[in-house]
């Protein structure tokens, strides 16, 4: 289930199954590839609207650090 504003991934916690890995993050664009490697998936780029995005591939979820974000459109 994408949320309203599609700029992520909103899945819904599963205890035990769904990666609960949380990176504070100083910009609103953030780059993912879930750790690299074999393991890893193709490089996406999320854009964090509002203080929080998840990614559609690894459920890894960035959150906006306080007083960050200030981007000017870039």
């Amino acid at each position: 289930m994408r949320d309203q504003r599609q700029t992520g991934y909103a899945p819904v916690l599963t205890p035990g199954v769904t990666p609960e890995e949380t990176f504070t993050v100083t910009s609103r664009t953030v780059g993912c590839d879930g750790g690299g490697g074999a393991l890893g998936h193709p490089l996406v780029y999320l854009r964090i609207e509002d203080r929080q995005v998840t990614c559609p591939y690894c459920s890894r979820t960035y959150v906006l650090a306080e007083g960050a974000g200030d981007d000017h459109g870039h």
